[in-house]
């Protein structure tokens, strides 16, 4: 078997933790210590969490779009294909090296997406951007981690906590979706999602385009309810 080689290193921002590119004849992973954060041939779920969110979403042909998380780039394209032309798509990447990576190692995979004029690429933590405002986008799509909690960074945890996913239903417009990747289920979550003012549906696609693979989890959460006051800031994240 050929072997995996060792790429490239990317340091998160602010953390000890480091994301690899490794790669193996022509496929290509990124990893997170000795765990999988995403492989090339393992892609259909991505691609899913933005045909679905597109498709409760068909109303909206200027639908502004944040995705949390540039990857290897297939929740985007499926994104500028699902969305129409003029949506407005907004990535959030946090780690520099993956930016790089798209334009450099993995170019061949996001084609011309990253060139594509509806886009809008921050090097930022997505959390900040979801906190930029109410009603500010349409849909909110995160797969940052490999399910609702901080792999990357212990930060991320407040994605997906009680007061983070209020902050999401806040800078959703109404009717706006959040769409959350995941590589197994959590009942846990899908109950919180309930408690903050969304209608969750639960997806399980297969992770390969062949139909095999494991089954990764989508939720597909429906802002409800009328519009709501910003949640409390907590004090440990106060501002000085």
């Amino acid at each position: 078997m050929t072997p995996w080689v060792h790429v490239d290193t990317g340091l998160v921002p602010g953390e000890k933790t480091t994301l690899r590119l490794m790669r193996q004849g022509d496929a290509f992973a990124i990893t997170v210590g000795n765990q999988d954060l995403m492989r090339d041939r393992h892609c259909e779920s991505e691609r899913a969490l933005a045909t679905l969110v597109a498709a409760r979403l068909q109303d909206r042909p200027k639908a502004r779009v944040l995705i949390g998380g540039l990857g290897m780039g297939f929740t985007l394209r499926a994104a500028l294909d699902a969305f129409g032309p003029e949506a407005e798509i907004v990535v959030a990447e946090l780690v520099p090296a993956v930016v790089a990576w798209a334009r450099g190692p993995l170019a061949h995979l996001f084609a011309s997406s990253l060139d594509d004029p509806r886009l809008a690429l921050h090097e930022a933590d997505v959390n900040r951007l979801i906190q930029s405002g109410p009603a500010m986008f349409d849909a909110i799509l995160l797969d940052v981690d490999n399910g609702p909690e901080g792999m990357v960074r212990g930060e991320n945890n407040r994605l997906y906590d009680a007061w983070g996913l209020k902050r999401a239903h806040y800078a959703l417009r109404p009717g706006g979706v959040l769409g959350v990747w995941s590589g197994r289920p959590d009942r846990k979550f899908k109950a919180r999602l309930a408690r903050s003012g969304f209608s969750v549906e639960e997806v399980r696609v297969r992770s390969r385009a062949s139909g095999d693979g494991p089954r990764n989890v989508l939720w597909i959460a429906t802002r409800t309810g009328p519009p709501v006051s910003p949640p409390a800031r907590p004090a440990s994240e106060a501002m000085p």
